[in-house]
């Protein structure tokens, strides 16, 4: 009975294996760790927003609106936390990928705001932090790429006979992905303005017009 009972547990190991149930795993593995490094990479980014805050402020400190953009758009970034177990809910991760982007634009508009300020062209500190979220910008992009690949792969490979069959034997299904909504309109620069004057309150001494 024992040496059945072996044999039977060996042809089963044989028989998924054949039908792709390793390779699932393995490539499961793959976008949980892919996962892993793209959130990494956006906490990184999201670890730098106080001191450029900080470092900007010092100088142009009457930019309020671009300030308080910057902050609660960080908030909301990082109150959205997307674990690899949740990653099979579309809506999560539209949600995720929407809060991220609007950081993404909030940063360009601070950024922008060096434009108007010399001070902070030449300012040692603002340049060192421009250079690290520039850097962090790069790894964001390297690791999204990395896990879309990983969920292409990983989607192709559950969705191909006959480790379809194996799939739907254990409950895996397609992982949904990055989007390209809205990717131009989050690239596209933001249009700054601070030269406009505000509007000026209406005199109540003045003559009504006749």
């Amino acid at each position: 009975m024992r040496y059945l009972t072996a044999g039977l547990l060996a042809t089963l190991c044989l028989a998924l294996s054949g039908c792709g149930y390793n390779t699932i795993q393995t490539q499961d593995e793959a976008v949980k760790a892919g996962w892993s490094n793209v959130v990494n990479a956006y906490q990184r980014r999201a670890d730098l927003v106080p001191n450029l805050v900080a470092t900007v402020k010092g100088i142009a400190a009457q930019e309020q609106a671009v300030f308080i953009g910057v902050t609660e758009a960080r908030a909301r970034a990082t109150s959205i936390q997307l674990t690899p177990e949740m990653l099979n809910d579309p809506e999560a991760l539209k949600k995720f990928q929407a809060a991220q982007g609007e950081l993404a634009g909030a940063l360009k508009s601070l950024i922008a705001v060096s434009e108007n300020y010399p001070e902070l062209k030449s300012n040692q500190n603002f340049l060192a932090l421009q250079a690290q979220l520039e850097g962090t910008e790069n790894r964001i992009a390297v690791e999204r790429n990395r896990y879309i690949e990983a969920v292409q792969t990983y989607n192709g490979t559950i969705r191909r006979f006959p480790v379809n069959l194996t799939a739907m034997m254990f409950g895996y299904e397609t992982k949904p992905n990055f989007t390209v909504e809205n990717e131009a309109e989050i690239a596209r620069p933001p249009t700054v303005d601070f030269n406009t004057a505000p509007a000026q309150p209406a005199d109540s001494t003045a003559e009504p017009a006749t």
